[in-house]
């Protein structure tokens, strides 16, 4: 092995990224740039009918949103290539390495049909199992070389040993030791001349130099598999990094028809690509200091993948809405702008002071969204209640309010400079003359101008983004509501 890591991402192309693929690749990413290793994105397509066109895209586009910038790829040959597995398979090295193992006498030809395999069955620690009965190791060489030359179909099986045990080592979990008795001959190339997942993720992986496997636990009962071919090629066997399990709030396995399943699903849902990697790497994962804002060159910085843990994560979309407002608080206005104009645009015509809103909105959202709940009485005042005028803390009440309303109403009128600062120096002035409190007399105003309970911003900010005309209109509407 290199004494520099190198790790690698293998996607299969079949839909959006997967929250669990995420997190996949970006502790691969981790673990190798921590120590200034090379990642390989290998784009793994040998099961052709889970294949969806324009998947690569996807995954092309992910890896470039989420900063996990492969150094060798499809697009960045690096001397291991093709990326591809499809490719790899034109070029015949699995059926090459396939029939190494059958002249070794580590595997063989197995030419039984589906019926045939669905009626083994063997016990296994007292439970009754599908386990295939090597019925085709015994066949004669002579009858497998006319029945591969009659063009009969058939797979190519490794010779799993029957009996005693098995025994790996993973960095998580240590060393976990399996029944041999338990393990399938497994198949390695398929009938139709395809590599099975299984098969070409070791000699792609061997070929490679990949020194680091990362994956989900899901594949710890693979692992013996694995390293009974590498043993088989006398190859050196990797280090095993298997993440724990990911659930939901409900500690259910994440499925796709939850909200939070895919990448870009959450992008959809208002989520900043900064936030959910950060997420992601917290979710199995947590640094000595207990800190949780980390930027992706931080991450890399702070990883060690042996304080990854056992325990299964939950993806808690409360935790990630919060992070994801951090985030938002952080932003740099201008950038943030840019994000939230989709939304923006949604509810308010370009003819309004959008970049205003926007920054009234940044602080107080923790996903893009949430800003049409936000900004909404901006385009129309919804229905309210005019109990909404009274106030304890401010003192006001609807007879009360109304009369603030009718006074300040001649001011607003008279007043030609819209600006928050001039608005709020005259009804300052208002204030003082009344001899009360400043609420006293921006509550109702408020509550006149938006008909809401809180809003993203005071008074005369809101009167600044509605201009004068669309200002007298909504207060005036407010004295007709009060005075019924």
């Amino acid at each position: 092995m290199n004494n520099k890591p190198r790790t690698r991402f293998a996607p299969s192309p079949t839909g959006r990224m997967h929250v669990g693929n995420l997190r996949t690749a970006l502790y691969a990413y981790l673990i190798t740039k921590h120590e200034g290793g090379d990642f390989i994105l290998r784009i793994e397509d040998t099961d052709q009918e889970r294949l969806m066109e324009g998947a690569i895209d996807i995954i092309y586009r992910t890896m470039q949103k989420t900063g996990l910038l492969h150094d060798e790829g499809p697009d960045k040959d690096g001397g291991f290539g093709p990326y591809i597995q499809s490719q790899r398979q034109e070029l015949g090295i699995y059926q090459k390495y396939a029939e190494q193992l059958v002249a070794q006498g580590d595997a063989y030809y197995c030419f039984c049909q589906k019926e045939e395999l669905e009626n083994m069955k063997r016990i296994v620690a007292g439970k009754e199992i599908n386990v295939y009965d090597k019925r085709c190791l015994s066949l004669p060489k002579e009858e497998v070389e006319r029945r591969l030359a009659a063009g009969e179909p058939h797979v190519i099986r490794f010779n799993m040993p029957t009996e005693g045990t098995t025994t790996f080592h993973d960095v998580i979990y240590g060393d976990i030791t399996v029944e041999n008795a338990e393990m399938e001959d497994l198949i390695l190339i398929k009938s139709d001349g395809y590599p099975t997942y299984n098969f070409a993720n070791v000699v792609d992986d061997h070929l490679m130099k990949i020194t680091h496997v990362v994956r989900g636990n899901e594949y710890l009962s693979s692992a013996p598999k694995y390293n009974r071919i590498y043993e088989a090629f006398g190859w050196q066997i990797p280090t095993y990094v298997h993440c724990p399990l990911l659930t939901d709030e409900d500690h259910q396995k994440l499925s796709k028809r939850s909200g939070h399943s895919s990448f870009e699903d959450l992008l959809e849902q208002g989520f900043v690509a900064e936030a959910i990697v950060n997420y992601v790497a917290l979710l199995g994962w947590s640094p000595s200091d207990n800190r949780e804002i980390f930027s992706l060159p931080e991450l890399v910085e702070a990883f060690d993948y042996h304080h990854i843990s056992k325990s299964p994560a939950v993806f808690d979309m409360g935790k990630l809405r919060w992070m994801n407002g951090e985030y938002f608080k952080a932003m740099d206005p201008d950038v943030f702008y840019e994000q939230a104009l989709p939304w923006l645009k949604q509810i308010l015509p370009e003819t309004m002071d959008l970049k205003k809103v926007s920054a009234m909105v940044q602080t107080r959202i923790e996903v893009f969204p949430d800003i049409c709940d936000q900004i909404d009485f901006f385009a129309k005042v919804p229905e309210y209640d005019i109990a909404m005028y009274t106030h304890k803390k401010m003192k006001t009440n609807t007879e009360t309010s109304l009369e603030v309303l009718k006074e300040t109403l001649p001011i607003l009128e008279a007043q030609e400079d819209y600006s928050n600062d001039a608005l709020f120096a005259a009804l300052s002035a208002y204030v003082a003359e009344k001899g009360v409190k400043t609420g006293y007399v921006m509550w109702p105003l408020r509550t006149a101008l938006s008909g809401k309970q809180t809003t993203p911003a005071g008074a005369t900010e809101i009167m600044e983004i509605l201009g004068k005309e669309e200002t007298l209109k909504r207060i005036r509407s407010a004295i007709e509501k009060l005075s019924v």
